[in-house]
């Protein structure tokens, strides 16, 4: 019986939802969900640890192709342990190839197929929540690392501006120009992407100490969303989940986008 090893939070929940979470023997930091939460971790803040690894004596490895370090990679590899590569996601637009590489390197192609029909239908089914005939809100991503002193905004190909959008928002980022997934915060960018909303990770909010250490930051406050604290938050994990998961996000982001202030 194969003994799965999912290196990202995100790839071991298409795992769990093809039904094959009684195979999955660890996980990395980022497989937050609850029925993954009693399986042993094999990584060290995000680096993956190979000993803690080989340990569980895994069959096959499904790692995303940012995964590393890659020492501890090619480690398993040479330890005869197939590595199986997954692209990261940066789109609704990748959910479907996504499960179909990951089903397939499981032999579960069916199983596959059947879970992003489901998923499609979810997401539509969701998306039917969002009304018609209004301007979209215009929503600026925010991922902020207060400890480290990370203040990033995002735009395009930054994942969350596929969720915005697909949500029936404008990605602040991408509506005024930038050409990076993440650009540094500033008052002047803040000002011009006039968000009407703030969308954060919960992680991300708390690191800053909570909406009030949020406004402190310079060129927040100045914002609409800032003056009317109209802050919307998602579980990092679920936000970033590109997979069955998605329809319950895009369900909350809708809610929070379009239900009352």
């Amino acid at each position: 019986m194969s003994r799965i090893l999912p290196l990202r939070g995100s790839i071991a929940e298409v795992v769990f939802s093809l039904g094959l979470g009684d195979r999955v023997v660890g996980r990395d930091m980022t497989a937050t969900f609850p029925q993954a939460a009693h399986l042993p971790l094999v990584s060290r803040s995000h680096d993956i640890t190979a000993e803690a690894a080989l340990a569980l004596h895994p069959t096959v490895i499904l790692a995303q192709s940012d995964s590393g370090p890659p020492e501890a990679l090619d480690q398993l590899r040479n330890a005869g342990i197939p590595v199986v590569l997954v692209d990261p996601p940066g789109s609704i637009d990748d959910i479907a190839p996504r499960i179909r590489l990951i089903a397939g390197a499981l032999g579960v192609t069916a199983a596959g197929e059947q879970l992003i029909a489901r998923t499609n239908a979810d997401i539509k089914q969701a998306q039917e929540k969002i009304p018609t005939g209004i301007t979209p809100p215009r929503v600026a991503f925010l991922y902020l690392r207060g400890q480290a002193g990370v203040y990033l905004l995002g735009g395009p190909r930054s994942g969350a501006d596929s969720m915005i959008a697909a949500a029936g928002g404008e990605d602040a980022g991408t509506a005024i120009g930038l050409s990076r997934s993440f650009t540094p915060i500033t008052s002047e960018a803040l000002v011009d992407a006039a968000p009407a909303i703030l969308l954060l990770t919960t992680t991300g909010l708390d690191s800053v100490g909570g909406i009030d250490g949020l406004l402190a930051i310079p060129g927040i406050a100045q914002t609409p969303a800032g003056q009317n604290r109209r802050v919307v938050t998602v579980e990092d994990g679920l936000l970033y989940s590109f997979g069955a998961r998605t329809p319950e996000a895009l369900s909350i982001l809708i809610d929070k986008f379009y239900g009352a202030p």
